[in-house]
């Protein structure tokens, strides 16, 4: 099949009846994929094209980042090969304004992404044969409400077939920082960042802050959370290095790092004490949190699936426990409420 082309409908029910707001134009969303090729000899080549198609008498406002409409090299679709899922091997960000995180597409306007794949997926320890892409298609639209809906449509998958041998791409730079008062600043934001999750650990298997984890985590096992807040504090594997060296492009102005390397913005952000008195949690602009935030990422396989405090707090208990933001506003919202 070449290209599919679906209606979003389906308004999740446990988002829409927390945020009732109608969003006008919804409906009249359109998805469609098509593969440059549907046979192709090499894994260079492997190229699909998404369009979304604003087909409603309204703009829509929907996140961008971590869906098919990123252009970025993160995780735009699901790949497997018989059945088996090919592991994703590209990026992923945390922004810096929750705003600039989404793009307004308006009535009748389509907006077209070209996503380059094969150096974001294991290809080679699959092998030739063919692959199935499922595009990531679970939207968040913005509206009047406090909170972005989710907005899921269930997309076919596209095949192309690999029919020439893939050889395995090199991996992320893994060198570390080499700017001399960068990589003190980086350093500060590990000790930080590994306080919060501290913290944060601690406020959870204490038992006193229920009200706050119901907030940010609804029924999810204090323990499966204080786990990973756990291992963000204990993580001490001496191969794992950062850097401030955009290798991948990524860094575009709203991009803050990426697991884990840091972006020029970064370096904009303040201490945890500042949420004493300067700045707060809402804005998202603690070193200590941004890196807490991206270790999720390596050591708990945490999404992106939306960003800024309210909206963390709306999410359904499956999705927040797999939000790497609710981790970081979850901690900063304790260190602000036990250490000032």
């Amino acid at each position: 099949m070449m290209f599919t082309t679906i209606p979003i409908v389906t308004l999740l029910a446990g988002l829409a009846a927390a945020n009732p707001v109608k969003r006008a134009g919804t409906e009249g969303l359109t998805v469609k994929l098509t593969p440059a090729s549907s046979s192709i000899s090499s894994i260079d080549d492997l190229k699909l094209v998404a369009e979304v198609t604003n087909t409603g008498s309204e703009e829509v406002k929907v996140l961008k980042y971590s869906t098919i409409l990123d252009s970025l090299p993160t995780r735009s679709f699901s790949v497997s090969k018989n059945g088996t899922d090919i592991a994703f091997t590209g990026i992923k960000a945390t922004v810096k304004d929750v705003n600039a995180a989404f793009i307004t597409i308006g009535s009748g306007e389509t907006v077209k992404v070209t996503h380059s794949v094969a150096n974001i997926f294991d290809f080679a320890t699959a092998g030739a044969g063919t692959f199935s892409f499922t595009p990531r298609a679970d939207f968040k639209i913005a509206g009047a409400g406090s909170s972005a809906v989710k907005v899921s449509v269930n997309v076919p998958t596209v095949d192309v077939e690999v029919t020439g041998a893939i050889s395995r791409k090199a991996r992320r730079a893994t060198n570390v920082c080499d700017d001399a008062d960068k990589a003190s600043f980086i350093d500060q934001a590990v000790t930080e960042g590994t306080e919060l999750a501290s913290i944060a650990a601690d406020y959870i298997t204490s038992g006193d802050g229920d009200s706050l984890f119901e907030d940010y985590y609804g029924s999810n096992s204090p323990s499966t959370v204080a786990d990973i807040f756990s291992a963000v504090a204990n993580e001490n594997d001496s191969g794992r290095e950062l850097s401030c060296d955009d290798q991948e492009n990524v860094c575009d102005g709203n991009v803050i790092a990426y697991t884990i390397f840091f972006c020029d913005i970064f370096f904009d952000e303040v201490a945890n004490e500042r949420l004493c008195s300067g700045t707060s949690v809402a804005s998202r602009n603690i070193r200590g949190g941004t890196f807490l935030h991206e270790m999720t990422h390596a050591l708990a396989d945490t999404d992106d699936i939306i960003y800024g405090c309210a909206d963390d707090r709306a999410l359904s208990p499956s999705e927040a426990v797999q939000n790497a933001d609710n981790y970081n506003c979850f901690s900063t919202q304790v260190y602000a409420d036990t250490q000032c």
